[in-house]
This record gives C-alpha cells, structure tokens and sequence, in this order.
C-alpha cells in the first residue's frame, strides 16, 4: 500500500533577558502537538543568539518526538499491539532502532 502525508510544521522563537524559548507546533490533520524548548546563556558567556536558538530548538524537538512516541503507543495499544512501554522487549510489528 502506497501512501503519502503531508504535516505542517511551525516554529516560533523568542528572546528575552538572556533567555531563548522555542515553539514547536505540528499539526498531522488528525492530532495538534506543540513542543517547547528554553536555553539561557549564562552570565559569564558571550551572548550568542545562534547558540541559544540551536539549543531551545533542540530541546522543543525533544519535547515533541517525547509526545508522538507517547501518542504511538497509544494507538498501538488502541488497535491491540502491545507498545514498547508496556513491554520489556520490542514489538516486532514496529521495531524501534534506538533505545528509548
């Protein structure tokens, strides 16, 4: 079975005092997630405002890809497969290639 999906993506960031926030929406047309990041540049360091937006990007990535694997194994349990979290090894319907 062929099949091709498009979600969208919105990154939004801001700055304020040192203090970098990232917000990450998706939306797949059946499910909203939004993840978010922070990143401080302490007060000794150099005020670099690349640095701060990689890592509060990053960590809203994080926070996001956290969420859809939560939502997986919901729908994986939903449709009766048992999910990586309900179980100490693998699926072998949905093999996941790095430990979580």
């Amino acid at each position: 079975m062929s099949r091709t999906a498009e979600w969208k993506v919105r990154l939004y960031l801001f700055e304020e005092d040192h203090t970098t926030k990232a917000r990450l929406e998706l939306d797949t047309g059946t499910n909203r997630l939004t993840g978010h990041g922070t990143a401080r540049c302490a007060p000794q360091d150099n005020d670099v405002p690349e640095i701060g937006d990689e890592l509060a990007v990053a960590r809203a990535m994080e926070d996001l890809a956290l969420q859809m694997k939560r939502t997986a194994y919901g729908d994986m349990q939903a449709v009766g497969a048992p999910s990586h979290e309900a179980s100490p090894k693998p699926y072998s319907g949905w093999l996941d290639t790095e430990a979580s």
